[in-house]
């Protein structure tokens, strides 16, 4: 049967289905059939928060949205074109995050009685398809429906390989990944190689779900169903080796080119959290780049852990999430007070307490810069998406390494479990970290452990069995120069305007901001950080194509803040800051430079939306021209 092609430019698919239906690897293998195929792309994995909710109901649903593309993209996409429905609760869960007209393909198999009593459906809505032209087409109406029965074509597929039914039924993804494959015009062939080496101890596994791969493409073809198959061209990239890779697998390399590039081992002590662990997980692979991982009970333990490392001589990195950034709070303090370079890791989730663990959040900002006693300056970098986590991370440690105090990394849930295509750096174009260890004094010079470095304000980093640079250390307060501990007032007042000082200096070593304003006359600035920068890329995209004019600019440093963001900022007559918080850095922003920053904020748990965002940044210029014309 002959079948149409169309072109499309882009495409937004979502799979659902019920945490044990596998979605995330069947959304994972598309994303990798899309990344060797060449196209761009971004995705947004959703967990259910519950280890193993009741199957078949809403809180139980697990879904991965891939947007794929023949163009440069920022975001997952505000709203699916496809969505993949594994059973009725992924159809409610997500069929209000569909436009009308978008396709919805339903697995038949699970839509009985009682799985729609568990979703909440008085009626089956497939049943109100059937109803005649003019009549009631129920909640699926203006949608473009194809129920297919997934799970019964996967059991016949199988049945050769004697598979219980149960296990035969579990290949029913690998179907779903088949279908969507050939609809679109992916290469299978990756996901057929993932199979021989995930099940190669498996034969019978290996095989049923090889057949379920092919059987899915080959109803592709051959139904009538799907009259029409779509292309997605590749998207043009610079040359050079590319891989599909997530925040935390990037952050992970990053931790280890530090180590690299600084010549010091790593020492990472951890405890494990969503959505964190990952990182502890990867780094445990890499001993033989001196890679050092300690999984510790609690996570007071990781970061003791990791400042004795520090201590040591060692890169010490310690992860959690913004629960953990509590606990750790007081031993953050210590290690300002010690001056000892360490990597605080905080891949933000929703909170507060446990509050949404696999849900995204950027709400750690204030934490991060005022969450300790006393006076406790502490250095902040954001990485902007999944890739820049890489460099983030080397740029976390120059600045720890260099300056002698611990540095706090925030990511987040999106950027840690999303992934996008990343060009795989040549490690001679790294930048190379100086520990600069300090070295025994000349004879008849004494040793001073909190002696400055003129530039950075930088004391020096003395390993411990030295000779000569026998020192004091601990929580205490530490006298000028020679680092005893003292009680005096002016002192603590000297010191504790050094520490500042030295975090400040950071800023000398910052390049100039990036200002994203392409005819220079712009008065709106979109000012964000973090994984705001897709959906605010996104949206300022969508106002210029519409005729409008806007700025933008990203900050990977918020503490200290770049030293010509201020002179940026009084450019331009409004500055709109989206933040996934209720308004962190607005508040930042307006009590250092005194601008009367507008905030675009929500807490949903899940990344911005690039149209109402457009719709936000539009409002502001309208306002502008219609004070203008006044």
């Amino acid at each position: 049967m002959s079948k149409q092609v169309k072109q499309l430019d882009r495409v937004v698919i979502r799979f659902a289905g019920d945490s044990g239906d596998g979605m995330q690897l069947t959304g994972d293998r598309f994303t990798q059939e899309s990344a060797s195929f060449g196209n761009d792309l971004v995705t947004l994995p959703n967990f259910p928060a519950e280890i193993r909710a009741p199957q078949g109901t809403i809180p139980g649903v697990s879904s991965f949205q891939v947007h794929f593309a023949d163009h440069d993209i920022l975001t997952p996409g505000d709203a699916p074109d496809v969505l993949v429905a594994m059973n009725p609760a992924a159809l409610k869960a997500n069929l209000g995050d569909m436009p009308k007209g978008a396709t919805i393909i339903v697995d038949t198999h699970d839509f009985t009685g009682r799985n729609l009593t568990k979703a909440g459906y008085e009626s089956n809505p497939l049943e109100a398809l059937d109803a005649e032209d003019g009549g009631d087409q129920g909640p699926l109406a203006g949608y473009s429906v194809h129920p297919v029965d997934l799970t019964g074509m996967t059991v016949e597929a199988v049945k050769e390989f004697g598979l219980s039914r149960k296990d035969a039924a579990r290949a029913k993804n690998m179907f779903a990944l088949g279908l969507l494959s050939w609809l679109y015009g992916r290469p299978i062939a990756p996901t057929e190689q993932f199979l021989h080496r995930r099940f190669a101890r498996v034969a019978d596994i290996r095989d049923a779900n090889l057949t379920a791969l092919k059987a899915g493409w080959n109803f592709g073809e051959t139904t009538e169903t799907f009259v029409v198959q779509y292309e997605v061209k590749p998207a043009p990239m610079a040359a050079g080796t590319y891989r599909n890779i997530t925040g935390n697998l990037a952050l992970a390399y990053g931790l280890v080119a530090a180590g690299v590039q600084s010549d010091l081992p790593v020492f990472l002590g951890s405890y494990p959290i969503t959505p964190a662990s990952d990182i502890l997980h990867e780094l445990s692979k890499h001993k033989a780049f001196g890679v050092t991982t300690f999984q510790a009970e609690d996570e007071i333990a990781g970061i003791g852990s990791a400042i004795g490392a520090a201590y040591g001589g060692a890169l010490g990195v310690t992860t959690t999430s913004g629960p953990g950034i509590a606990l750790k709070s007081e031993a953050i303090g210590l290690a300002v007070m010690t001056e000892l370079p360490l990597l605080v890791i905080d891949v933000q989730r929703g909170g507060p307490s446990t509050g949404l663990p696999t849900k995204t959040e950027q709400a750690d900002l204030l934490q991060a810069m005022f969450g300790r006693n006393g006076e406790a300056p502490v250095p902040i970098v954001a990485p902007q998406s999944p890739g820049d986590c890489f460099s983030a991370a080397l740029e976390a440690a120059r600045i720890a390494v260099t300056y002698r105090t611990p540095v706090m990394l925030l990511s987040d849930g999106y950027l840690a479990n999303g992934s996008e295509p990343w060009h795989v750096p040549e490690v001679a174009d790294l930048p190379k970290i100086d520990a600069n260890f300090a070295t025994a004094p000349a004879e008849g010079e004494e040793f001073l452990p909190y002696s400055r470095d003129p530039e950075s304000l930088a004391r020096p980093w003395a390993p411990p069995g030295t000779a000569g640079l026998e020192h004091r250390i601990g929580g205490l307060e530490k006298a000028d120069g020679s680092g005893n501990i003292s009680y005096d007032s002016a002192n603590h007042d000297k010191m504790t305007r050094l520490r500042q000082a030295k975090v400040d200096r950071i800023a000398e070593s910052l390049p100039p901001l990036e200002v994203d304003d392409p005819t220079g006359d712009a008065r709106v600035l979109v000012l964000g950080w973090g994984s705001t920068y897709g959906p605010i890329g996104a949206a300022v995209r969508r106002v210029r194509n519409e005729g409008g004019k806007a700025a933008q600019v990203h900050l990977r440093h918020l503490n200290p803040f770049p030293k010509d963001l201020g002179e940026i900022l009084k450019r331009y007559d409004k500055v709109l800051i989206p933040e996934m918080n209720l308004g962190q850095l607005s508040m930042l922003i307006r009590a250092k430079y005194l601008v009367d920053a507008v905030g675009f904020n929500q807490v949903r748990g899940l990344p911005l939306k690039a149209a109402e965002l457009a719709e936000a940044i539009t409002g502001l210029v309208e306002q502008i021209e219609k004070e203008d014309a006044r």
